[in-house]
């Protein structure tokens, strides 16, 4: 099989019909460059439910150089960019729209540098984030942020999206982890954001473009920084007979100074489900658990586990019990961590969401959420980073019943309506996509969206990298970037 593929790839013909296609071979070489029905067809979809990707040429680049020559080609043939990581993201971010070509990372995966005396590591933006984490932890760290998508997301597509994880309510999200980045902006130029000094002179250029879901450019090394291992952890599951009382346990616990972490619910379905996945020892009879991690000196965090099993005991927890191996709060949090994958036990599809409310506001909008599936006759289950209000509800579903998609996006839209009328935002980690576009009007005035497509413009005068994606129709630059349209007759 193998040789036959090898076989396919020298058949392919030389030239094919369009001048770019053939200009960016010439640079890069066959193998970097792929413009098969196949490959197209994969790298036009990302983890959302969104259709309607459309991709040009795919580039798989392994040094930044590549990066230049393939952003320089598409400028001097008017050809739009979309920088791709891993494709994990769940709101249609990482979609090309309008055949662009898409710079694909993957192959730029070395580690390059571990500093553990100033605790920075320079590394590639196709590293896997969890493979980052496992080359630093015979040294004695990691990085603090974990998405669940973690075994395969790349540091680059946490970067575009400012990822968070379960562990970012003690830690934070992505961009409190990164200190500079190589970027090569949409000119073809190669520019250094941020730095290893304490305090960078100048504008917070990094920060800005973490974050940005690839529209500023693309990213080619990330420095970041590195976590030292926590001496002691303490890993608690509460049950709980309502999500009603889990939601108030975690809020109480913030308001008793404590700061786990990681504070996760889920509620009854998907406990079902994942302990039929994977056998973590999850309860089946709790309408929710909570998953709450402490860390740090071994007498201070025995305090804090003993604390925060008092306030549960406090909200009606059933059970508290305290992982009593390494082994058990590997398992504990593997369970957590498959719990989108569980679902595929019930149904082929899921929809997403990604929201933040406030804390005090989660109950109320969990019963909200229950309410609005109920409404449009879609199964929800509910698994969340409790600690910091972020949502995610999951709409479960088989995308081949007649209407389906349309009750699901209706639902999921009332979800967004309800926690942006409870004081939330959008997004916590997923990022804007397209997915919540049409929704940016709702949180942002006409001057904020106009000084989001100033900064876009300042990156990017010709609005050309990532089109169409977070700021909505009507207050992008990259409107009619967006649209454009190659005649697909060009990809035969």
């Amino acid at each position: 099989m193998l040789e036959k593929l090898r076989n396919l790839r020298r058949s392919e013909p030389q030239t094919t019909g369009d001048p770019f296609v053939d200009a960016l071979r010439a640079a890069l070489g066959p193998d970097q460059v792929r413009y098969d029905g196949a490959h197209r067809s994969l790298l036009s979809h990302d983890a959302s439910v969104f259709d309607g990707g459309n991709s040009g040429p795919v580039c798989y680049p392994t040094s930044t150089a590549d990066v230049q020559t393939i952003v320089r080609l598409a400028n001097d043939h008017g050809r739009n960019v979309v920088p791709r990581g891993a494709g994990t993201g769940l709101a249609g971010g990482a979609i090309p729209l309008g055949l662009p070509v898409v710079v694909a990372v993957t192959r730029m995966d070395r580690i390059l540098e571990v500093d553990p005396v100033n605790r920075v590591a320079w590394v590639e933006p196709g590293v896997v984030n969890l493979d980052l984490t496992r080359h630093l932890t015979p040294m004695g760290f990691h990085f603090a942020p974990d998405p669940s998508s973690q075994q395969v997301c790349t540091i680059a597509g946490n970067v575009a999206n400012n990822s968070g994880g379960p562990h970012c309510l003690a830690y934070g999200v992505t961009n409190a982890h990164v200190v500079a980045l190589e970027v090569v902006l949409p000119s073809g130029d190669v520019a250094m954001l941020g730095g290893l000094e304490p305090e960078p002179q100048g504008l917070d250029l990094r920060g800005a473009f973490v974050g940005s879901e690839g529209t500023l450019g693309v990213i080619t090394k990330v420095a970041v920084r590195i976590t030292r291992n926590r001496p002691a952890v303490r890993t608690l599951l509460l049950s709980f007979g309502s999500v009603r009382d889990a939601a108030n346990t975690v809020s109480d616990v913030i308001a008793a100074g404590i700061v786990p972490a990681a504070m996760e619910v889920m509620d009854q379905p998907i406990t079902r489900a994942v302990e039929n996945y994977v056998g973590a020892g999850y309860p089946l009879d709790a309408a929710a658990v909570l998953l709450a991690e402490v860390d740090g000196l071994a007498a201070g965090v025995d305090i804090d586990a003993d604390r925060i099993g008092e306030i549960g005991r406090a909200n009606n927890a059933t059970d508290v019990r305290l992982a009593g191996s390494e082994t058990e709060r590997a398992l504990l949090w593997k369970g957590r961590k498959t719990a989108f994958g569980a679902i595929a036990q019930i149904a082929p599809d899921y929809y997403l969401h990604d929201t933040v409310v406030p804390r005090s506001a989660l109950a109320d909008v969990l019963t909200e959420i229950y309410a609005i599936a109920d409404r449009h006759d879609v199964l929800v289950m509910n698994v969340f980073h409790a600690g910091d209000g972020n949502l995610h509800p999951l709409l479960i579903f088989d995308g081949r019943e007649e209407g389906m998609m349309e009750r699901v996006h209706a639902a999921g839209a009332e979800i967004i309506t309800a926690s942006l009328d409870a004081g939330g935002v959008l997004s916590g980690e997923h990022g804007i996509g397209v997915e919540k576009q049409q929704f940016m009007e709702r949180m942002f005035t006409d001057d904020d969206l106009d000084h989001q497509n100033r900064l876009r413009q300042a990156f990017d005068p010709g609005c050309r990298t990532n089109p169409g994606k977070v700021i909505p129709s009507g207050h992008s630059c990259a409107d009619i970037q967006a649209l454009r349209s190659i005649p697909r007759e060009v990809w035969v």
